[in-house]
């Protein structure tokens, strides 16, 4: 007689974490780097991404998720190391509820780390084929007229201040 696993569903699912970060990449002209969702093909977006484990830092999160998502490398070893900023903001917000399936029961809010990223213009964009479709580089105005959420739409907005404030330190 075969036994049967009583656990629960849930139990052996793997959930995301419900902290993630939004890096806005972006070139010294303020145009912003907004990628497509394959899940959801109206929705332009700055990278995005939960931490994998708890104990991931937000940095490097943001680190893994910009690499996985674009192939731009910020990793502590690579050109661009010294460009990644933590923008010290973190935005709290409800979980679209397309996407609360991937969290665990009853979780309903994400609390989201912020980021900028300088890159030269024409760093080359390679796109994680199961995440994202396209990518486009737009004025900063225009990538938050652009963006589907109201969060990155608002970190655009927010670049040319932290832009500036990067320059002048």
């Amino acid at each position: 007689m075969k036994e049967v696993d009583s656990a629960p569903f849930f139990m052996s699912t793997i959930f995301k974490i419900p902290e993630s970060v939004l890096v806005v990449i972006y070139t010294s002209a303020l145009d912003v780097l907004l990628i497509k969702r394959v899940d959801a093909p109206d929705f332009w977006q700055s990278v995005t991404g939960s931490k994998d484990t708890p104990d991931e830092t937000f940095g490097q999160t943001a680190v893994r998720e910009v690499f996985e998502e674009t192939g731009i490398d910020c990793a502590p070893t690579a050109p661009l190391a010294n460009g990644l900023h933590d923008w010290q903001l973190e935005n709290v917000y409800d979980i679209y509820p397309r996407w609360r399936h991937r969290y665990a029961p009853g979780v309903t809010r994400n609390t989201e780390h912020l980021f900028g990223l300088p890159v030269p213009a024409g760093t080359p964009v390679r796109l994680s084929s199961h995440e994202h479709t396209a990518y486009q580089w737009l004025p900063y105005r225009q990538a938050a007229d652009a963006c589907f959420s109201p969060s990155n739409a608002e970190a655009c907005l927010m670049l040319a201040r932290f832009a500036a404030a990067r320059v002048q330190s």
